[in-house]
């Protein structure tokens, strides 16, 4: 009575950090948008870890929760080069080079990839609501990307490193998972976010450059999304990740986009046309049926092949992840 009681709970506080995750990134575009600016690629990726590692570092201390167990470290070691190194640098690149809705609409495959990875090498399962969410989802996140592209024109550079960021957040979720099952959310996050930087340590001279000639603005930005998009949203998006499937939390981060619709209309006075409200209405309506589970619970999540039962956790960005 006492497990079965507990398993709603858990349910609900996954599904509010992802909720929390998934908020925090979309408002990382505002803030990319100002720091992209006055910083480049790599330096604003920088700067963005090293502000995140020195909270969650802070907060490790306070836990005192110390290095994660052995088991842990090659998917933290592989996720923090791919998804907070690599996939940074390349979404912040690309979206110099395409306008925003290409970037959206190509980066938005990565929760179709994610899924078709976490079936592969978790064993995951992938229930054919969660496939016609993820699908209805896409489609959302196409229209949305279609109304906000204008007359921009994609260079073929700007197409291949949003694609890059899309592979590298896809297989940096799935490698994080199993971490999960040997690390807390909060060690996993430190060290993921402490590889990304160490990764992207060549940047350094770039950062002191371009920080030297920053608006104030522009560094607060920077600091932001390394505090919150980074810091904050990474360990929420690890615990409900480490509580459900890594591709029903990859079709979570469909949300991102409605989001950033209403987000860059309030904070950026852009006032979305009828199809950009159209298509973060489908993305919703995606993520709807992609969480729901008619009576299944969130513990149907299948764990990876040979994975001990977990109690807590058991098995999301993205939409595009910031």
């Amino acid at each position: 009575m006492t497990n079965s009681s507990s398993e709603p709970r858990s349910a609900r506080l996954a599904l509010a950090a992802a909720g929390v995750s998934v908020v925090l990134w979309a408002s990382a575009f505002v803030s990319i948008r100002s720091a992209g600016a006055a910083y480049s690629p790599g330096a604003l990726a920088l700067g963005r870890l090293l502000a995140g590692t020195v909270v969650l570092g802070v907060l490790l201390l306070i836990r005192r929760e110390g290095l994660p167990p052995r088991a842990a470290w090659p998917g933290i070691m592989a996720s923090g080069v791919l998804w907070f190194g690599c996939y940074m640098v390349a979404l912040n690149w690309g979206e110099q080079q395409v306008d925003a809705g290409t970037a959206a609409m190509i980066v938005n495959i990565g929760p179709i990839l994610m899924a078709l990875l976490a079936s592969r090498f978790l064993g995951e399962t992938l229930p054919p609501r969660l496939i016609a969410g993820m699908g209805v989802s896409f489609v959302g996140a196409v229209a949305v990307g279609i109304s906000m592209s204008g007359e921009g024109h994609a260079s073929v550079l700007g197409v291949v490193l949003c694609l890059c960021a899309a592979a590298t957040y896809a297989a940096g979720v799935v490698l994080q998972k199993p971490a999960l099952r040997h690390g807390s959310p909060l060690q996993v996050t430190f060290f993921g976010c402490l590889v990304g930087a160490v990764a992207c340590l060549p940047f350094s001279g770039q950062l002191l450059s371009d920080a030297a000639d920053a608006p104030a603005s522009a560094t607060l930005n920077m600091v932001y999304l390394g505090v919150f998009p980074t810091a904050l949203a990474f360990t929420t998006w690890a615990y409900a990740l480490a509580r459900t499937s890594a591709s029903r939390m990859g079709a979570t981060t469909y949300v991102v986009p409605a989001l950033v619709v209403l987000l860059s209309w309030v904070a950026l006075d852009e006032v979305p046309g009828v199809l950009t409200l159209l298509g973060g209405a489908i993305c919703l309506a995606g993520v709807g049926v992609s969480r729901s589970r008619g009576r299944v619970g969130m513990r149907g999540a299948a764990p990876a092949p040979g994975a001990a039962p977990l109690s807590p956790p058991s098995s999301e960005t993205a939409g595009r992840v910031n």
